[in-house]
């Protein structure tokens, strides 16, 4: 039998996506300045970020700006751009890891805000670093089935106050090479939002056919990445050989549903430039086949995937293949197909 779970659309496409810039840019040097006095007394180096990650930078929002704002910001733009009235959609799946608050639902403050009707059904979906392409999958279920003409998934990540608090704990005189080590990950998050219009196929033939994929876990590793806003703690080497083995496992299962040989463009989630290159490497495609934004957005979780794709989008021509691929902590992975 196989591992993977697989999923097929008949019937909808992607009329938009969009990503939205969080404005104020933070280079990784300034953080090696944070952490000047601690890289000496430990006997680390600075540099780490770029040259382990290849994150030179990443994004902050205002402080005053919060997650249920920027992921609205997005989806309205999404809106604007497929010229879908907010009265149209059907469904509204916030996907983001950021958050506020337990309850409400980020979902409901997005509602609110962009005016979807009390008939659109909303709420959040959280999961790592897939939650976008799980939405993809739920979205694209309800519009085949009948219950949603449209569906809105928004995504919002920031990294702000994760990293201050991160930087006042590295930089204090009694932490250690090996809490450095433990939330160095940390420090290479971004902050960004993105946001996905879907519709009926039928009813839009000019949109971007989804075609279906492929899920699988392995929630064995489900403790080599955890965190919250105030910490998040990673064995790095773990989850990089971990989550690449989950990936490829996938990877290999899929080719006796589909055949992804052809495929033109690798959209995968943002974590590091190595990690990218290992992934081209080890599917021995073309690393030049991976488009990225880490460089100057850092890892967006789940919002790199579409953030990525709106990046580039112009790039694509019609009837090229897109794979979209992720590995979120836990470990889960995902792959969706989308015919441009």
């Amino acid at each position: 039998m196989s591992g993977n779970a697989s999923f097929r659309q008949v019937n909808t496409a992607v009329l938009t996506v969009c990503a939205v810039e969080a404005p104020e840019v933070v280079p990784s040097s300034a953080f090696d300045d944070r952490l000047s006095a601690t890289y000496k007394r430990v006997g680390l180096l600075p540099g780490m970020l770029e040259k382990l990650a290849g994150v030179r930078e990443r994004r902050w929002w205002p402080t005053d700006l919060s997650f249920a704002d920027a992921a609205a910001m997005a989806g309205a733009k999404a809106l604007a751009e497929a010229g879908i009235r907010p009265e149209q959609v059907g469904v509204m799946i916030n996907t983001s890891v950021s958050r506020e608050h337990l309850e409400p639902s980020t979902a409901v403050a997005v509602h609110h805000q962009l005016g979807l009707p009390t008939s659109c059904l909303n709420f959040d979906l959280a999961n790592a670093c897939l939650g976008f392409v799980n939405g993809i999958q739920l979205a694209g279920t309800m519009i085949d089935s009948g219950q949603a003409d449209y569906a809105l998934i928004v995504n919002a990540e920031g990294s702000r106050h994760t990293q201050e608090v991160t930087l006042d704990r590295l930089s204090s005189s009694d932490a250690t090479a090996a809490d450095v080590k433990a939330q160095f990950a940390t420090l290479t998050i971004g902050s960004g939002s993105a946001a996905m219009v879907l519709g009926r196929a039928d009813a839009h033939p000019e949109g971007h056919r989804v075609i279906g994929g492929v899920s699988r876990a392995g929630t064995e590793h489900h403790n080599l990445c955890v965190g919250d806003l105030e910490q998040m703690r990673t064995d790095s080497k773990r989850l990089f050989e971990a989550g690449l083995e989950l990936a490829l496992a996938t990877w290999a299962d899929a080719r006796s549903e589909f055949d992804w040989s052809g495929i033109d463009w690798f959209v995968a989630h943002q974590t590091s430039v190595v990690h990218l290159k290992a992934m081209a490497d080890a599917l021995g495609v073309d690393p030049g086949r991976f488009p990225l934004t880490v460089p100057t957005y850092g890892n967006m979780g789940p919002a790199a995937v579409p953030f990525t794709l709106a990046k580039h989008a112009d790039q694509i021509r019609p009837d090229e293949r897109v794979l979209l691929l992720g590995i979120g902590s836990g470990l889960n992975t995902s792959f969706a197909e989308i015919v441009w």
